[in-house]
């Protein structure tokens, strides 16, 4: 039988993911309604998995960022009433 150990990871993983090697590009377009940023990311890259966590929490951010400034609340819609 394994032994099972738990123990607190040293350092944030978001500081941890965001690596000088990483690949993801960043681009700001023109939308219809105003300026957007855009990441890449390369498939073929070393650091796949790395830069698709780094860009999935970014989008996480802002999608928490944008709910709290529609909402008040930055993971869940507030009670009805």
């Amino acid at each position: 039988m394994a032994k099972v150990v738990i123990t607190k990871l040293e350092g944030a993983r978001a500081r941890d993911v965001s690596t000088t090697g990483s690949t993801v590009k960043r681009k700001r377009v023109i939308d219809g309604g105003g300026a957007k940023t855009i990441s890449t990311v390369d498939a073929g890259s070393p650091n796949f998995g790395n830069d698709l966590t780094l860009v999935f929490a970014r989008n996480v951010a802002r999608a928490r960022q944008e709910n709290k400034r529609v909402t008040g609340a930055a993971d869940r819609f507030p009670a009805k009433g």
